[in-house]
């Protein structure tokens, strides 16, 4: 069984990024929305059964980078990646800051 989770970390000050809004996207099109906790990670995407194909992540980053340091270049990143079948558990970190970001498969 497949399964996902994200982690907002702020590279800029070094702490997680809490309250921001992700959207997940599945391969079918179904769309759910989801926020990170105090913690800047985010595990909770509804009812969708993670089935091999590609999905997409979109972190509504821009309301978080305005309040944290007055300044946005994104206004939301993508993160598009593919499940495998019985790929087991999906980890995508976001590393972020006004004006730059990373991601990778974390575990």
């Amino acid at each position: 069984m497949n399964s996902l989770s994200s982690h907002v970390l702020d590279t800029t000050t070094g702490k997680p990024a809490a309250n921001m809004q992700i959207s997940l996207t599945a391969p079918d099109g179904e769309t759910v929305s989801s926020i990170t906790n105090a913690d800047g990670r985010c595990k909770e995407w509804g009812e969708i059964t993670f089935v091999a194909g590609t999905y997409s992540l979109r972190f509504h980053c821009k309301e978080y980078l305005l309040n944290t340091h007055r300044e946005s270049f994104y206004p939301h990143v993508d993160i598009a990646f593919d499940i495998t079948e019985n790929g087991g558990h999906y980890h995508v970190p976001l590393l972020i800051s006004p004006y730059g970001f990373s991601s990778y498969r974390g575990s």
